[in-house]
């Protein structure tokens, strides 16, 4: 058998660094360090195998693509747990996000569609604005199948996955935005056109639909605001809404931290931007520590330090060096 094993596209995979002085490997200190955190981690445990095994290739060498999502959706994210209503809000400092509900056509009556939320349209919006910059078109082509799709962003493809996810897409189809950044708002519907395969009966189909086109208005601002990020860290992170979004919160922020001493931000500040699903703050402090350690694993450059009160965003580079972003993207 070959010794090194590949990633997606026959590239090759990076080999675990020798141990250390002490004999301990760094993985080994990862393993014990979602131990702490509540994650299983024997052989068989898929979460903590797929973060420590991106740990180290993010450590040894770069991604063979680069991954986009919106700068306003690094900073204030889609809900994290189902919503009850028709419209929700999450407000960062100047930039904010308002996102509502909406209907769509099913070939006879608008079925209204509930709010998005979790880590399907996260991944979703990732992987359609990934390849609406590469491709440079607001058509994006998404697969054949539910089951395609799912395989683009290395998702869960068992069967009630298909349904969950579907009905998330529909959900993001459906809804409307607007993004506040300064004193802009930007009015948009991100998916403009989202159509359904019907069966030769006529009636609504379980599949899928080959493309969806975005909105112009939601292109141009993607095109002018869009963060790179390390595919692998997000598909490590796929697990967690809260780590995602911690992920390319650090992706936007740490590199535009300009002071020596860096950006101290107390856990009320934290929970202003993070923390709306949590009634309780001390529950809201324990998740969000232990999505950031998570997350650290998989952004190695990243600068953070737990002080009292809060947290010390240090200065540090993006997960993306610019020498790898291609021209006219930041």
């Amino acid at each position: 058998m070959p010794t090194d094993r590949r990633e997606r596209g026959g590239m090759p995979r990076a080999k675990k660094p020798p141990a250390g002085p002490s004999g301990e490997r760094q993985s080994d200190k990862l393993t014990e360090a979602l131990r702490v955190d509540g994650y299983p981690v024997s052989p068989f445990t898929s979460i903590a195998s797929r973060i420590i095994d991106a740990a180290e290739d993010i450590g040894l060498s770069a991604p063979s693509r680069i991954d986009y999502l919106h700068s306003v959706l690094c900073q204030v994210g889609l809900p994290r747990s189902k919503t009850e209503g028709e419209s929700f809000e999450r407000t960062s400092g100047n930039t904010s996000i308002l996102i509502e509900a909406g209907k769509l056509w099913n070939g006879k009556e608008w079925v209204m569609q509930p709010l998005p939320y979790g880590t399907r349209p996260r991944l979703a919006l990732v992987h359609i604005s990934s390849e609406a910059i590469r491709t440079k078109s607001r058509v994006v082509e998404i697969g054949h199948s539910v089951r395609d799709f799912l395989l683009k962003i290395g998702a869960d493809t068992s069967g009630h996955e298909y349904r969950r996810f579907q009905g998330q897409m529909k959900a993001l189809a459906a809804c409307s935005m607007r993004l506040g950044i300064g004193g802009t708002t930007i009015k948009s519907q991100p998916i403009e056109r989202f159509e359904a395969w019907l069966h030769s009966t006529g009636q609504q189909s379980t599949l899928w639909p080959g493309n969806l086109e975005l909105s112009e208005r939601f292109f141009e601002t993607l095109r002018e605001f869009a963060v790179p990020m390390d595919p692998r860290a997000l598909a490590a992170l796929r697990h967690s809404a809260l780590a995602l979004d911690v992920y390319t919160w650090l992706a936007h922020r740490l590199h535009r931290v300009n002071s020596i001493s860096g950006n101290r931000l107390s856990w009320e500040n934290l929970r202003e931007q993070f923390g709306q699903e949590y009634n309780d703050p001390k529950n809201f402090k324990k998740e969000m520590t232990k999505a950031l350690r998570t997350v650290l694993s998989v952004y190695p450059d990243a600068r953070v330090e737990d002080v009292a009160g809060g947290l010390l965003l240090l200065p540090s580079p993006a997960p993306i060096r610019k020498t790898m972003v291609p021209p006219g993207k930041s």
